[in-house]
């Protein structure tokens, strides 16, 4: 088929409809031009009789025939485009030869503004689109942007370069809306782990995909190499959460096609639940688990996808927490970590879920084994801190001699066990549970507690105790308990032991500056001083970096201005500066 427009300058003349030609034509070959418009009128009008006697009439109300004629277009438009979708909505064949022959007719005039929308609506409802048609709407770029998403999907689907130019903007949207809920040193009242699954997945980002992708695989498992390549690329694990939300997004939208054959999905909308209601049971333990044990042979392939699931912060989480829970179940009644399925299940899953870079990086998916000593001699240990904390809990509420009594029969704000700092060096699992414990502690603002505990956790394997999703729970859980920042102890335990470990990195500068936003007037002057000479940016720092320490500093010299003492304005002139000062009255009785 061939799509020439005939004149270049007016595409109605490839259907027969006369054009600026053919009107230069008749005036300059003909004695009258008058009457040649009047024809050229007659024959290019509505062909309807009865209307003709009253144009005149529209005339005399200073109606254009212009303005009128595009009334008519605008509402026969309409019209058309209802009853193109009427047929869209049939199947079968009489359906796609209907469409198909709308379209050989119409295509034409695609480049006819007014003539667009119509040829725009046989295509959003044509299931198959030739590739000749699709090829036109390419290479014009006004087209391509004016084309519906259901025709986009059809030039996608072998135009990847194309659907990645549509869809990094949109994943880089995403990436900048989860840092900015992190970094946001003007709202507390935004928590990062504070929106449910449900909610997360309404976003724009999410739900924009999913209308891209509609119910085809290809553009599905497009988005997911996308999101693999960049996960790799950058170790950003927001690339985890998209892929998470999006499966669960087309699974609300019950898109069979797709999640039907995604390996993930059973298993990515247990844990969703799981997430959702904030436990895990023992019957959802047990499918959990399952999908774990019943990966073939020849398709371990699938344990990227699962890690990278698992990896997801909302996930890690969600396991951390809730291992941190069946720990001091496990104090109340006197059991054994190892004993307790469920918690081995987390953390085995915490564990696939820490090496999803590593084993997507190298292609070796062997889910990693967990370390049994993590289970036999740190989770013990980290115990004994928790029993400490309850211990120290409790002796706070008796009376002072009483008190005195238990703190002597044994230390309970000592040095920690050697195990805790031993394997937060060598084991991810172990340092996400020691971080998670911490953020549990702040939560109960054990002053104690936090303080032994930031003591190694800048020791955390792989740094990952300034990652930022930790960071932020951190800094906003400390904002809340403001007036400790007075105490040099705790000053000494926070900024030199933990914090400064990871100066190095941006974001660490911007956490703490976040967190002196809201504290820098409980500090000691001396230690505010410090902390902004250390926190000062270099040309390597960001200018998100730079300019949040402007912000600071200015915020910090206002306050100290509005709070310097109001020097007395002395009159030098007065008589009374003559007068000597009287000598001290001394009663005496």
């Amino acid at each position: 088929m061939s799509f020439s427009r005939g004149n270049n300058d007016f595409p109605l003349e490839a259907l027969k409809v006369h054009g600026p030609n053919y009107l230069k034509h008749a005036l300059t070959s003909c004695t009258d031009p008058l009457k040649a418009i009047e024809e050229f009128q007659v024959t290019n009008g509505i062909l309807l009789p009865s209307l003709r006697p009253m144009l005149p009439l529209l005339d005399l109300h200073g109606v254009r025939r212009l303005d009128f004629h595009m009334s008519v277009v605008e509402e026969l438009r309409e019209k058309l485009i209802n009853h193109i979708n009427e047929i869209g909505k049939q199947e079968g064949k009489e359906r796609d030869h209907k469409l198909k022959e709308l379209l050989v007719k119409s295509f034409p005039v695609v480049k006819v503004k007014a003539m667009r929308p119509i040829v725009m609506a046989i295509l959003k409802n044509t299931p198959q689109i030739d590739d000749h048609y699709l090829k036109v709407l390419v290479r014009d770029r006004e087209l391509y942007n004016d084309t519906d998403t259901e025709v986009k999907r059809q030039i996608w689907k072998d135009n990847q370069s194309l659907f990645g130019d549509e869809v990094s903007p949109l994943l880089s949207q995403y990436i900048t809306e989860k840092e900015n809920v992190l970094f946001d040193h003007t709202n507390l009242s935004t928590q990062f782990f504070g929106p449910s699954p449900k909610v997360r997945r309404q976003g724009e980002v999410v739900q924009k995909l999913a209308h891209m992708i509609g119910n085809s695989v290809k553009l599905y498992d497009m988005v997911l190499q996308f999101l693999r390549t960049l996960f790799l690329r950058t170790r950003i694990v927001h690339y985890c959460t998209l892929r998470a939300e999006l499966l669960m997004a087309l699974h609300d939208l019950e898109v069979q096609d797709i999640i039907s054959i995604d390996p993930c999905h059973k298993f990515t909308w247990c844990l969703d639940a799981c997430i959702r209601e904030k436990n895990v049971d023992i019957k959802r333990s047990r499918e959990l688990q399952g999908f774990l044990d019943n990966v073939k042979r020849g398709q371990e392939q699938v344990l990227g996808d699962l890690s990278m699931t698992l990896c997801d912060p909302y996930a890690i989480n969600f396991l951390a927490t809730s291992a941190i829970k069946i720990l001091h179940h496990l104090i109340h009644n006197e059991g054994m970590p190892r004993d307790n399925t469920i918690l081995i299940l987390l953390l085995r899953m915490l564990a696939l879920g820490l090496s999803a870079w590593v084993m997507i990086d190298s292609q070796d998916f062997k889910e990693p084994k967990l370390d049994s000593q993590v289970v036999t001699k740190f989770l013990p240990a980290l115990m004994s801190l928790m029993v400490d904390d309850q211990v120290r809990q409790l002796s706070g509420k008796l009376p002072p001699d009483e008190r005195e009594a238990a703190i002597t029969i044994i230390e309970h704000s000592g040095p920690l066990p050697d195990a805790v700092e031993a394997y937060i060096q060598d084991s991810t699992v172990a340092s996400i549970l020691a971080m998670y414990y911490t953020l549990h502690v702040a939560r109960l603002k054990d002053r104690v507690g936090l303080l032994r505990i930031l003591t190694v956790l800048a020791n955390c394997k792989d740094d990952r105790a300034f990652e930022d999703p930790f960071l932020h729970s951190l800094v906003c859980l400390l904002i809340q308990n403001a007036d400790e920042f007075q105490a040099e102890d705790f000053c000494t335990a926070l900024f030199d032991e933990f914090f400064f470990a990871g100066l190095s990195r941006d974001n660490v500068t911007r956490h703490l500056l976040k967190m002196l936003w809201y504290v820098h007037h409980k500090l000691p002057a001396s230690r505010l001083h410090s902390l902004m000479k250390a926190l000062q940016p270099t040309h390597q720092h960001s200018e998100k970096v730079h300019n949040l320490y402007k912000l600071l500093q200015d915020k910090i010299n206002s306050q100290e201005e509005s709070t310097a003492p109001v020097e007395m304005d002395i009159d030098m002139n007065s008589p009374l500066m003559s007068v000597p000062t009287p000598a001290p009255y001394h009663h005496t009785l």
